[in-house]
C-alpha cells in the first residue's frame, strides 16, 4: 500500500518502521481476538504472523519511484526515535495492530502530523487494542479529533 501512496504523492521524503518479523505478543489489553488469532498458528488467515521481508518494502519504493525513503528494521518501540523531531508528516499511516504498538506510533508521530494531515489507522476496526490505543491517546491529550472511516473499512482522522 505504501507503494501507492508514494507513487501518487511523488517526491518528498518517506519513513517506513517495520519489525519485519512478524506482530510482538499480543496482550491482555488487545482483546481475546488479537490472542486467539495470534495462537491459532494453522488458520489461513494466520499469515506467519504479519512477518514479511524487508524487500518488498524496498522493491515497492523503488517501483515507486520515491527518491527519499528511509526504512527502518525493528520494533516501533526502538525505531521511532530516529525520526527527526522537526518532520512534519502529511499522511501517517499506522499498521500496528496491538496497543502498545499504536501507542507508541501515536506518542512520537502524531505530534509531527502537520494541519489537516491524515492519520490512516490500519488496524481501528479489526483488534480492539488499537481501537483503544487511539482512544486513549485522544483522550488522555484533550485531542478533539472525529475517527472518520472510508468504505466502512479504513479509519481515518483529519488532524
Amino acid at each position: 500500500m505504501i507503494g501507492g501512496i508514494a507513487t501518487i504523492l511523488g517526491s518528498r521524503q518517506y519513513f517506513l518502521f517495520d519489525s519485519f518479523e512478524g506482530l510482538p505478543p499480543a496482550k491482555d489489553i488487545d482483546g481475546s481476538d488479537a490472542i486467539k488469532w495470534q495462537n491459532d498458528t494453522k488458520s489461513p488467515l494466520y499469515f506467519d504472523n504479519c512477518a514479511a521481508d524487508i524487500t518488498w518494502a524496498q522493491d515497492a519504493m523503488r517501483i515507486s519511484k520515491a527518491d527519499e525513503v528511509t526504512i527502518h528494521k525493528g520494533w516501533f518501540s526502538d525505531t521511532l526515535k530516529f525520526i527527526p523531531p522537526t518532520t512534519e508528516i502529511a499522511i501517517l499511516r499506522l499498521d500496528g495492530d496491538w496497543y502498545d504498538s499504536t501507542m507508541d506510533c501515536l506518542n512520537q508521530l502524531f505530534p509531527l502530523v502537520r494541519k489537516n494531515g491524515v492519520v490512516i489507522i490500519d488496524d481501528y476496526f479489526t483488534w480492539s487494542g488499537c481501537r483503544k490505543a487511539v482512544h486513549d491517546y485522544l483522550s488522555k491529550n484533550n485531542i478533539d479529533a472525529s475517527i472518520r472511516q472510508y468504505n466502512n473499512s479504513v479509519a481515518y482522522i483529519k488532524k
